[in-house]
């Protein structure tokens, strides 16, 4: 798979404690809009999907957690590789922190079944939202994010939503 971008924030201390978590995230367009995960609490977006789990293969995480976080049902037969963006950055319990987050093109079927979220997500109420590119952006780029937006972390999840949007406005045809 492609590499789409590297986010290397260099603010770790090498040499120390590592820990490295991938993950998929889905990416799915219908009539002009991306299917996204809007958290109500702190109003922003980002992709559907998550970590991969118990030696996983791709396919079965991308469609556990498109599923979960927004009840769509993946077409397994739809699914195309897009690219990863690599991630490194100081930890919060370990002094690297490392992820890969794979981005899948895909459909899924019209029922919307179910979210199955976590305590964090329902916390943040997760919604899935059909929404522009240009909506995206600028909820991510410009409203305020409460006490979200105080975690470096958060705010380079932020910036990598974001960018992966810019590549798929200049590769994709919306409509």
């Amino acid at each position: 798979m492609r590499l789409l971008f590297e986010i290397d924030r260099q603010n770790y201390q090498t040499g120390g404690t590592s820990a490295t978590r991938p993950s998929v995230r889905g990416i799915i367009i219908k009539n002009g809009k991306i299917a996204m995960i809007h958290s109500l609490t702190y109003d922003y977006y980002k992709f559907p999907g998550g970590g991969i789990e118990n030696n996983e293969n791709h396919m079965d995480t991308l469609i556990r957690e498109v599923m979960e976080e927004s009840g769509l049902k993946v077409i397994p037969d739809s699914v195309r590789e897009y690219g990863f963006v690599h991630r490194i950055e100081k930890g919060n319990s370990e002094d690297i922190f490392i992820q890969d987050n794979y981005y899948y093109l895909c459909s899924a079927e019209d029922t919307v079944y179910a979210q199955s979220l976590d305590q964090y997500e329902d916390k943040e109420k997760f919604t899935l939202e059909w929404a522009t590119p240009e909506t995206v952006l600028s909820v991510n780029r410009t409203h305020h994010h409460g006490s979200k937006q105080e975690h470096f972390q958060f705010n380079t999840m932020l910036e990598r939503e974001c960018r992966v949007i810019e590549i798929l406005i200049k590769e994709l045809e919306w409509s």
